[in-house]
């Protein structure tokens, strides 16, 4: 039996697309990486995969995010939609992924900060900025090999 990775995997999960989880779960079962699903909604776990638990947290704002950024250590690895907790975990050490395999950075975040109030501050005029494109098989094996490459990295400490 092979000693489990001296980090976490941190998901986002109250908005993470099903075929991420998928591939998180598989990759912690792989790895032996525990891995903590953090919603303040019931999220079903995977059958045999003692790596995976769930964290439900009490409804309201940002309480799931609070929640990882309280318990997530520097050497954890998490996913995420949410920009500004990505913000807070990229401040914190953490190499953070969204759903769609791009690397939230010190070196990027502040753009994608920007960029994300902006458009919120477009909306809150009444202009219909539109969403994200759908989640299909690009972003997927985009997601994949940016897991991929962020585990082995990780590893590697």
């Amino acid at each position: 039996m092979t000693t489990p990775p001296p980090f976490r995997l941190w998901v986002d999960a109250d908005a993470a697309p099903r075929d991420v989880k998928e591939i998180v779960f598989r990759a912690s079962a792989r790895l032996q990486i525990p891995t903590i699903l953090v919603a303040n909604h019931r999220i079903p776990l995977p059958l045999n995969n003692p790596h995976v638990t769930a964290v439900r947290v009490a409804g309201g704002p940002d309480v799931a995010d609070q929640h990882i950024v309280d318990s997530a250590d520097p050497t954890d690895l998490a996913i995420t939609a949410d920009i500004p907790l990505a913000a807070l975990l990229v401040e914190k050490g953490l190499l953070v992924l969204d759903p769609r395999g791009d690397v939230y950075t010190e070196a990027t975040i502040g753009e994608r900060l920007s960029i994300r109030d902006f458009m919120d501050g477009l909306r809150s005029t009444g202009v219909e900025t539109g969403g994200p494109k759908a989640f299909g098989e690009r972003e997927k094996r985009a997601f994949a090999n940016a897991l991929d490459r962020a585990l082995t990295a990780r590893m590697r400490r």
